[in-house]
């Protein structure tokens, strides 16, 4: 059996360390276990690599973190610039366990191959990450950090020198630098003092993190608001990165009545009061609400651990705690920033995904600015920034993100940056308490104005590689639907097929090809105006269904949104019998 080749040869390998060599041991002659660790080689996509932490091939280890490395380090040596000074790289990390070791090991790598590596001394964001790349000018940055995953993963995204993660075409080239690192002797490992000693790992300096909370502050759109100092927010960056820039840019900025949420301030990779450390889920803000009753504050914000998403709960009027979704979280800001920002330029452009809310044109349209739709991935928002600033593509950039809590306001990072949002929200929140309004009377006010919008999403996971088949097949067919323009008993306005790259308007009969990058994605736009995307997984056997109605009123919307989702899992099921 492969795998148990495979681990014979880590369990007898020299490069394996003593304690890590004890773990192997410990699952001698545990055939499910073995085949679990070293089936497959953890796949390095094309924005890095996320897993279970362990000892394994299939898992977040200093050994695949290693290997990981070194094919990036192959790939910049290959195209980069001879000048050191260039050829570096910037590394941060997070709260994660494991994430410092494998921040050092990363260095330690880099340094082996002549690449200088600018090492964070402490736990940081992602978004500063992004900032430093672009600040140190870098050919590269990584950031250790498996999001919002559970306490058991971790994970390596890597980033380009214009501070967005990786695209074409250095994405697949990286990749593929990787997939050649086929053994352990392939990869060069300087030692740390050797590395220290020769400057090729030495510390990001100081004043970074100034710069980056500088370069936040310079997005505010109202300073001088009445009985800002007085408006209360709850905070916590659940445990993660988010504590220490947030706290300072509210002193910074004049909001004297912050409370943090001190169970979930400090750095803890066990995430002990939320096992879930995820922003969208309501259950992250138990201890939140709980301070917010005591305190009086009517909002509590929470960043996930590397703080690049952000999720809200907010008092309504009637006493109850509601949670706006990403999509109208990103609504409540675009609309906010296109009413206050001064200047706004007469090509300027809001960037989004092809699965965000469709209520965003109707808004962008009203106000005057365009709207581009990238694929779902906020590096495809931070590669149409950089399109921008070359003239490749004529806009400015305004506002960007995308329906998973992740949003960027300004240039200073190109990744989703909720430290910067966390300002914003709390601007935009003590604006509206001073105007005798708060957040959720806005977001009615939009829903009357524009329509009733509601979305919608189910994650179908399947098992293992017939899982993997199954998927499979129901894309295929949902791809043989181009010719149909009738499902769940509608017309079909639009559908998309964004592997085949084509778009097919039944409306005019027109066929016409889609201008972005190959994803395994298929999109039915229907007679109403609703919105079905499929989207599978391309590293586990998962689907998800994105859905989006309209209808004119709030409980026709839930109800519709209902109906729809009903009849496509319906719709669905049929299809699979097939």
């Amino acid at each position: 059996m492969e795998s148990e080749k495979k681990y014979l040869e880590w369990l007898n390998s020299s490069y394996i360390d003593e304690v890590d060599r004890d773990e192997l041991k410990n699952i001698q002659g545990d055939t499910k276990e073995i085949q679990d660790r070293f089936y497959m080689d953890l796949s390095f996509g094309t924005g890095g690599i996320r897993g279970i932490r362990g000892v394994g091939s299939n898992r977040i280890n200093k050994y695949v973190i290693r290997r990981a490395t070194q094919g990036l380090g192959d790939y910049i040596n290959e195209v980069a610039d001879d000048d050191i000074l260039k050829k570096s790289v910037v590394i941060a990390y997070d709260c994660r366990i494991g994430s410092e070791e494998y921040a050092l090991n990363t260095a330690l790598v880099l340094a082996g191959n002549g690449i200088k590596a600018y090492l964070f001394k402490g736990l940081r964001s992602t978004p500063e990450l992004s900032f430093a790349v672009r600040e140190l000018k870098a050919q590269s940055g990584i950031v250790i950090t498996a999001s919002h995953n559970p306490q058991e993963y971790n994970g390596y995204k890597v980033y380009w020198n214009d501070g967005a993660q990786l695209v074409e075409p250095h994405a697949s080239s990286v990749v593929n630098a990787v997939n050649k690192i086929s053994d352990f002797s392939m990869i060069k490992l300087e030692d740390e003092k050797i590395a220290r000693e020769k400057n090729l790992v030495v510390n990001v300096p100081d004043d970074i993190d100034d710069k980056y909370i500088e370069a936040i502050k310079t997005q505010a759109m109202n300073i001088d608001i009445p009985g800002k100092k007085d408006f209360k927010i709850v905070y916590s960056p659940l445990h993660g990165t988010g504590g220490r820039p947030v706290l300072r840019m509210f002193k910074e900025m004049g909001f004297e009545s912050i409370y943090p949420v001190k169970e979930q301030l400090e750095g803890d990779g066990m995430f002990p009061t939320c096992a879930y450390a995820n922003p969208e889920d309501p259950a992250v803000f138990k201890l939140g609400i709980e301070l917010a009753e005591k305190v009086g504050a009517k909002i509590c914000m929470a960043n996930d651990p590397d703080a690049d998403r952000i999720g809200v709960a907010i008092k309504g009027k009637d006493g109850k705690w509601q949670y706006p979704n990403g999509n109208q979280i990103g609504l409540l800001l675009m609309n906010y920033i296109l009413e206050n920002r001064k200047n706004i330029p007469h090509n300027g452009a809001i960037i989004s995904t092809i699965v965000s809310t469709p209520m965003l044109d109707s808004v962008a349209k009203d106000k005057g600015v365009k709207v581009y739709r990238t694929l779902t991935g906020f590096k495809f928002i931070g590669e149409k920034i950089r399109e921008f600033e070359t003239g490749t593509l004529d806009g400015e950039y305004i506002f960007g993100f995308e329906e998973s809590y992740g949003y960027l306001i300004g240039t200073h990072a190109r990744d989703k940056d909720a430290i910067v949002t966390t300002m914003i929200i709390a601007e935009m929140g003590a604006k509206y308490e001073a105007e005798g309004t708060d957040i959720l009377e806005e977001l009615k006010k939009l829903y009357n104005k524009y329509g009733w919008y509601k979305e919608g999403i189910t994650a179908i996971t399947k098992k293992g590689i017939t899982g993997m088949e199954e998927i499979k097949k129901i894309m295929n067919s949902l791809s043989n639907l181009k010719d149909e323009n009738t499902i769940i008993d509608k017309k079909v306005s639009i559908f998309r097929d964004f592997k085949n790259k084509i778009e097919v308007d039944f409306r005019t009969g027109e066929t016409k090809k889609i201008n972005l990058p190959i994803s395994d994605v298929i999109q039915f736009v229907l007679e109403d105006g609703t919105y079905i995307t499929a989207r599978p997984s391309g590293t586990e056997p998962k689907i998800k269904y994105y859905y989006c109605i309209k209808s004119l009123t709030d409980k026709g919307a839930t109800e519709k949104l209902a109906l729809v989702m009903k009849k496509f899992e319906t719709f669905i099921s049929e299809l699979e019998k097939k």
